[in-house]
């Protein structure tokens, strides 16, 4: 079962009690306090595991706690120290306070421990009490409590990629094609209930990760369908490949706008995020169909074969990589980087689409690391 999202109460363990002892000993009169300090409570701690890939492991546990302290003991002994309790999540999981909404950590490299709650500190034993007017102190210091928090623990996937489009277009015939993802496929809409992941290789040395996310509908910005569940996925992907449904009933036009004025309203980070179309099921029409299906795309959405970045020309022998490319150019909002025809059936433009968007990512990652 995928489960991207849990609820938990957390808590640290508590400081051990200080003791209230006193040295007696045959032969030795005045032996005096010698009552040990308790132990400090353990802490709770958060590590991210790339063997992890979903928060399964967490479900039905409703309260994590770590280890109390133990009490000290007579002869100056110390208790024990709690034992610590690490909770292991996936990268990209996002860790809130659920009293204050307030986001407390953003887990996403691979190996990252990060402290959460620390366990409370172990009370002094009446041996640290003495003093010249106080000689026989009978009282120790108990523990200090330890912390607990109600969190929500929401994993957000991390790939380079990120495929968006409506139910049924295409997006996991695509990833299974590209990448080494095994999908389910099926000729019905919300065939993906949950999002996959897949990796692309790109020759020997270069490869990106691409999300297949659910299909979005009108409305999944308030809640529709699985739009909330699943557009918060798409937050953590670099680029957007926008899905447009050649077969579809619904206009292309429409897909591409109404696909926009979702994302927008989910987050204003999503409207700049850069982004490209592929044209999908092509192989339901004519070489000559296909252009005039992207000409009029094209045009509907304002833009013109010359103003296009990279203008590709259905073709069911393409297969090479050999277009023009100019990712230095910002373009204007809304605007794609490039629109491309394609079918993961016949495998049109397929080897095309994964260059550039091996090229996409990589400007990306250039600009990001520019503005850093």
């Amino acid at each position: 079962m995928f489960v991207d999202s849990v609820e938990l109460t957390v808590s640290s363990g508590k400081g051990g009690a200080g003791c209230v002892s006193f040295w007696t000993e045959k032969f030795v009169v005045k032996g005096g306090p010698d009552g040990g300090d308790g132990g400090r409570g353990g802490s709770v701690y958060f590590i991210v595991d790339n063997n992890t890939d979903t928060l399964s492991a967490l479900r039905g546990r409703n309260h994590i706690k770590a280890e109390n302290g133990k009490p000290g003991e007579g002869r100056k002994k110390y208790g024990r120290k709690g034992q610590d309790t690490t909770i292991i999540v996936p990268p990209g999981t996002t860790v809130v306070d659920v009293e204050t909404g307030e986001e407390l950590f953003d887990l996403l490299e691979e190996g990252e421990k990060v402290l959460f709650l620390e366990g409370g500190k172990g009370g002094l034993g009446n041996m640290h009490f003495k003093n010249a007017s106080n000689q026989r102190p009978t009282y120790a210091q108990p523990g200090l409590p330890g912390i607990t928090k109600h969190v929500r623990l929401e994993m957000k996937m991390v790939a380079d990629v990120g495929l968006v489009g409506y139910p049924n277009v295409g997006k996991s015939t695509l990833i299974s094609t590209l990448s080494n993802a095994r999908p389910q496929v099926a000729n019905y809409e919300f065939t993906t209930l949950t999002p996959k992941l897949g990796v692309v290789q790109v020759g020997d040395f270069d490869s990106f990760m691409m999300a297949d996310i659910p299909g979005i509908i009108e409305g999944a910005s308030d809640g529709r369908g699985l739009g909330l569940e699943f557009l918060r996925h798409i937050e953590r992907t670099k680029t957007l490949l926008l899905l447009i449904d050649a077969a579809n009933y619904r206009e292309m036009k429409y897909q591409y706008e109404s696909l926009l004025v979702e994302l927008e309203r989910y987050s204003e980070k999503l409207a700049q995020r850069k982004f490209a179309v592929a044209i999908t099921k092509t192989d339901t029409f004519a070489v000559e169909e296909v252009n005039k299906l992207t000409e009029k795309f094209l045009s509907d959405i304002g833009l013109s074969a010359n103003k296009t970045l990279n203008k590709f020309k259905a073709n069911p022998e393409y297969s090479s990589y050999g277009f023009e490319k100019d990712f230095g150019v910002k373009l204007p909002q809304h605007e794609p980087l490039f629109v491309i025809p394609i079918s993961s059936v016949t495998h049109l433009n397929t080897e095309a689409l994964r260059y550039t968007l091996n090229d996409f990512v990589k400007a990306v990652k250039e600009e990001e690391q520019e503005e850093a």
